[in-house]
Protein backbone atom coordinates (compact mmCIF):
# COMPACT_ATOMS: atom_id res chain seq x y z
CA UNK A 1 0.00 0.00 0.00
CA UNK A 2 1.48 3.70 -0.76
CA UNK A 3 2.44 6.12 1.90
CA UNK A 4 -0.36 7.00 3.93
CA UNK A 5 -0.03 10.90 3.63
CA UNK A 6 0.14 10.50 0.05
CA UNK A 7 -2.77 8.25 -0.24
CA UNK A 8 -5.32 10.50 1.82
CA UNK A 9 -3.86 13.30 -0.47
CA UNK A 10 -5.16 11.70 -3.59
CA UNK A 11 -8.15 10.32 -2.43
CA UNK A 12 -8.96 11.10 1.43
CA UNK A 13 -11.40 13.82 0.92
CA UNK A 14 -13.38 11.61 -1.91
CA UNK A 15 -13.98 8.66 -0.12
CA UNK A 16 -14.93 11.10 2.88
CA UNK A 17 -17.53 12.26 1.04
CA UNK A 18 -18.77 8.62 -0.07
CA UNK A 19 -18.77 7.83 3.09
CA UNK A 20 -21.37 10.46 4.62
CA UNK A 21 -23.23 8.50 1.34
CA UNK A 22 -23.17 5.21 3.19
CA UNK A 23 -23.70 6.56 6.56
CA UNK A 24 -26.77 8.66 4.84
CA UNK A 25 -28.44 5.23 3.30
CA UNK A 26 -27.81 3.18 6.79
CA UNK A 27 -29.15 6.11 8.79
CA UNK A 28 -32.50 6.56 6.76
CA UNK A 29 -32.76 3.41 5.91
CA UNK A 30 -32.51 1.57 9.14
CA UNK A 31 -34.93 5.02 10.91
CA UNK A 32 -37.56 4.40 9.00
CA UNK A 33 -36.80 0.65 8.64
CA UNK A 34 -37.79 0.64 12.47
CA UNK A 35 -41.28 3.05 11.89
CA UNK A 36 -41.96 0.27 9.49
CA UNK A 37 -40.88 -2.57 11.78
CA UNK A 38 -42.69 -1.97 15.24
CA UNK A 39 -46.83 -1.72 13.27
CA UNK A 40 -45.80 -4.38 11.28
CA UNK A 41 -44.49 -6.61 14.17
CA UNK A 42 -47.29 -5.88 16.30
CA UNK A 43 -49.93 -6.92 12.86
CA UNK A 44 -47.40 -10.19 12.93
CA UNK A 45 -48.94 -10.71 16.80
CA UNK A 46 -52.34 -9.37 16.13
CA UNK A 47 -55.29 -11.71 16.50
CA UNK A 48 -56.84 -10.23 13.20
CA UNK A 49 -56.41 -12.23 10.35
CA UNK A 50 -56.52 -9.58 7.32
CA UNK A 51 -53.95 -7.63 9.69
CA UNK A 52 -51.41 -10.62 9.95
CA UNK A 53 -52.00 -11.53 6.93
CA UNK A 54 -50.80 -8.13 5.23
CA UNK A 55 -47.89 -8.31 7.55
CA UNK A 56 -46.57 -11.61 7.08
CA UNK A 57 -46.93 -11.08 3.31
CA UNK A 58 -44.58 -8.47 3.32
CA UNK A 59 -41.83 -10.04 6.32
CA UNK A 60 -42.00 -13.07 3.71
CA UNK A 61 -41.83 -11.07 0.10
CA UNK A 62 -39.14 -9.22 1.13
CA UNK A 63 -37.22 -11.49 3.77
CA UNK A 64 -37.44 -14.17 0.43
CA UNK A 65 -35.99 -12.40 -2.12
CA UNK A 66 -32.13 -10.71 -2.47
CA UNK A 67 -31.99 -7.29 -1.20
CA UNK A 68 -30.00 -6.99 -4.87
CA UNK A 69 -33.17 -7.92 -7.23
CA UNK A 70 -35.32 -5.75 -4.80
CA UNK A 71 -33.05 -2.76 -5.58
CA UNK A 72 -33.17 -3.96 -9.54
CA UNK A 73 -36.48 -3.67 -9.34
CA UNK A 74 -37.51 -0.57 -7.36
CA UNK A 75 -35.01 1.11 -10.06
CA UNK A 76 -35.35 -0.14 -13.77
CA UNK A 77 -38.78 -2.33 -13.00
CA UNK A 78 -40.62 0.56 -11.87
CA UNK A 79 -39.70 2.93 -14.80
CA UNK A 80 -41.05 0.12 -17.02
CA UNK A 81 -44.72 1.89 -16.33
CA UNK A 82 -45.76 4.88 -18.25
CA UNK A 83 -48.14 6.18 -15.47
CA UNK A 84 -45.01 5.85 -13.19
CA UNK A 85 -43.04 7.88 -15.69
CA UNK A 86 -45.77 10.85 -16.17
CA UNK A 87 -46.99 11.24 -12.88
CA UNK A 88 -44.69 13.16 -9.98
CA UNK A 89 -43.56 10.66 -8.18
CA UNK A 90 -41.08 10.22 -11.33
CA UNK A 91 -39.00 12.99 -9.60
CA UNK A 92 -38.13 10.46 -7.10
CA UNK A 93 -38.14 6.99 -9.12
CA UNK A 94 -35.67 8.75 -11.18
CA UNK A 95 -33.11 9.29 -8.28
CA UNK A 96 -30.80 6.35 -7.83
CA UNK A 97 -30.35 7.29 -4.14
CA UNK A 98 -33.89 7.18 -3.52
CA UNK A 99 -34.37 3.86 -5.33
CA UNK A 100 -31.25 2.70 -3.15
CA UNK A 101 -33.09 4.25 0.18
CA UNK A 102 -36.19 2.85 -0.40
CA UNK A 103 -34.92 -0.95 -0.77
CA UNK A 104 -33.03 -0.91 1.76
CA UNK A 105 -35.55 0.72 4.25
CA UNK A 106 -38.11 -1.66 2.98
CA UNK A 107 -36.00 -5.03 3.18
CA UNK A 108 -34.44 -4.02 6.97
CA UNK A 109 -38.00 -3.18 7.70
CA UNK A 110 -38.91 -7.02 7.11
CA UNK A 111 -36.08 -8.48 8.94
CA UNK A 112 -36.17 -6.10 12.14
CA UNK A 113 -39.69 -6.74 12.40
CA UNK A 114 -39.06 -10.36 13.04
CA UNK A 115 -36.87 -9.35 15.43
CA UNK A 116 -38.78 -7.41 17.04
CA UNK A 117 -41.82 -9.97 17.24
CA UNK A 118 -39.62 -12.30 18.85
CA UNK A 119 -39.12 -9.92 21.71
CA UNK A 120 -42.79 -8.98 21.95
CA UNK A 121 -43.73 -12.73 22.42
CA UNK A 122 -41.02 -13.20 25.02
CA UNK A 123 -42.58 -10.71 26.93
CA UNK A 124 -43.76 -12.69 30.37
CA UNK A 125 -47.20 -13.11 30.41
CA UNK A 126 -47.37 -12.42 34.26
CA UNK A 127 -45.56 -8.36 33.00
CA UNK A 128 -49.14 -8.09 31.11
CA UNK A 129 -51.35 -9.17 33.06
CA UNK A 130 -50.47 -7.13 35.97
CA UNK A 131 -50.59 -3.94 33.69
CA UNK A 132 -53.95 -4.60 32.67
CA UNK A 133 -54.62 -4.95 36.68
CA UNK A 134 -52.95 -1.81 37.16
CA UNK A 135 -56.12 -0.56 35.04
CA UNK A 136 -53.99 -0.08 31.78
CA UNK A 137 -56.00 0.30 28.78
CA UNK A 138 -54.98 -2.04 25.22
CA UNK A 139 -52.68 0.72 23.70
CA UNK A 140 -51.00 2.08 26.78
CA UNK A 141 -50.34 -1.86 28.29
CA UNK A 142 -49.21 -2.00 23.93
CA UNK A 143 -46.17 0.65 23.92
CA UNK A 144 -46.03 1.67 27.50
CA UNK A 145 -45.31 -2.48 28.52
CA UNK A 146 -44.95 -4.85 25.42
CA UNK A 147 -42.93 -2.60 22.95
CA UNK A 148 -40.50 -1.31 25.39
CA UNK A 149 -39.82 -4.69 26.65
CA UNK A 150 -39.71 -6.23 23.27
CA UNK A 151 -37.24 -3.68 22.18
CA UNK A 152 -34.85 -4.40 25.60
CA UNK A 153 -34.78 -7.73 24.73
CA UNK A 154 -34.10 -7.49 20.79
CA UNK A 155 -31.47 -4.72 21.16
CA UNK A 156 -28.56 -7.18 20.44
CA UNK A 157 -30.44 -8.88 17.41
CA UNK A 158 -31.49 -5.17 16.15
CA UNK A 159 -27.73 -3.90 16.14
CA UNK A 160 -26.72 -7.12 14.21
CA UNK A 161 -28.98 -6.64 11.43
CA UNK A 162 -27.73 -2.57 11.34
CA UNK A 163 -24.09 -3.93 10.43
CA UNK A 164 -25.45 -6.43 8.34
CA UNK A 165 -27.51 -3.34 6.74
CA UNK A 166 -24.19 -1.05 6.91
CA UNK A 167 -22.79 -3.40 4.70
CA UNK A 168 -25.91 -4.25 2.13
CA UNK A 169 -25.69 -0.48 1.52
CA UNK A 170 -22.77 -1.11 -0.57
CA UNK A 171 -25.06 -2.51 -3.14
CA UNK A 172 -26.10 1.40 -3.97
CA UNK A 173 -23.40 1.41 -6.24
CA UNK A 174 -25.00 -1.38 -8.44
CA UNK A 175 -27.54 1.76 -9.69
CA UNK A 176 -24.81 3.99 -9.93
CA UNK A 177 -24.66 5.57 -6.32
CA UNK A 178 -21.40 6.54 -5.34
CA UNK A 179 -21.44 5.29 -1.90
CA UNK A 180 -17.97 4.49 -0.24
CA UNK A 181 -17.91 1.13 -2.12
CA UNK A 182 -18.77 2.62 -5.73
CA UNK A 183 -16.45 5.39 -5.44
CA UNK A 184 -13.53 2.62 -4.17
CA UNK A 185 -14.09 0.61 -7.17
CA UNK A 186 -14.09 3.49 -9.50
CA UNK A 187 -10.82 5.06 -8.07
CA UNK A 188 -9.42 1.56 -7.84
CA UNK A 189 -9.77 1.77 -11.66
CA UNK A 190 -8.56 5.07 -12.00
CA UNK A 191 -5.24 4.55 -10.08
CA UNK A 192 -4.69 0.32 -10.79
CA UNK A 193 -4.32 -0.34 -7.21
CA UNK A 194 -6.42 -1.72 -4.85
CA UNK A 195 -5.19 0.97 -1.54
CA UNK A 196 -8.18 2.74 -2.18
CA UNK A 197 -10.71 -0.90 -1.93
CA UNK A 198 -8.08 -1.63 1.16
CA UNK A 199 -9.19 1.66 2.64
CA UNK A 200 -12.87 1.27 1.99
CA UNK A 201 -12.79 -1.85 3.95
CA UNK A 202 -10.73 -0.28 6.69
CA UNK A 203 -13.72 2.36 7.04
CA UNK A 204 -16.38 -0.23 7.60
CA UNK A 205 -14.63 -2.01 9.84
CA UNK A 206 -14.60 1.32 11.69
CA UNK A 207 -17.96 2.08 11.70
CA UNK A 208 -18.98 -1.69 12.65
CA UNK A 209 -17.02 -1.01 15.70
CA UNK A 210 -18.77 2.24 16.75
CA UNK A 211 -21.85 0.88 15.61
CA UNK A 212 -21.08 -1.94 18.73
CA UNK A 213 -19.80 0.37 21.26
CA UNK A 214 -23.22 2.21 20.99
CA UNK A 215 -24.97 -0.70 21.17
CA UNK A 216 -22.93 -2.20 24.34
CA UNK A 217 -23.14 1.51 25.94
CA UNK A 218 -27.19 1.23 25.61
CA UNK A 219 -27.11 -2.31 27.05
CA UNK A 220 -25.11 -1.62 29.98
CA UNK A 221 -27.66 1.50 30.77
CA UNK A 222 -30.44 -0.48 30.66
CA UNK A 223 -28.89 -3.30 32.58
CA UNK A 224 -28.05 -0.48 35.05
CA UNK A 225 -31.64 0.51 35.80
CA UNK A 226 -32.65 -3.64 35.91
CA UNK A 227 -30.02 -4.17 38.64
CA UNK A 228 -31.35 -1.19 40.60
CA UNK A 229 -34.82 -2.54 40.13
CA UNK A 230 -33.55 -6.24 41.89
CA UNK A 231 -31.48 -4.23 44.29
CA UNK A 232 -34.97 -2.56 45.46
CA UNK A 233 -36.82 -5.17 45.40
Amino acid sequence: MQNLASFLHDYGSRLALATLVSVELLIISCVLGFLIAVPVAIGRTSHNRFAKGVCTAYSSVFRGTPLLVQLFVIYYGFGQFEVLRSSLLWIMFSNAFFCAALALTLNVGAYLCEHIRAGILAVPEGEKEAGLAFGFGKMTLLFGVIVPRALKAATPAITNEIIVQLKSTALASTVTVLDLTGHARRLTAQSYTLDPLIFAAVIYAALTLIITLLSRTLERRGNRYMALDTKSA
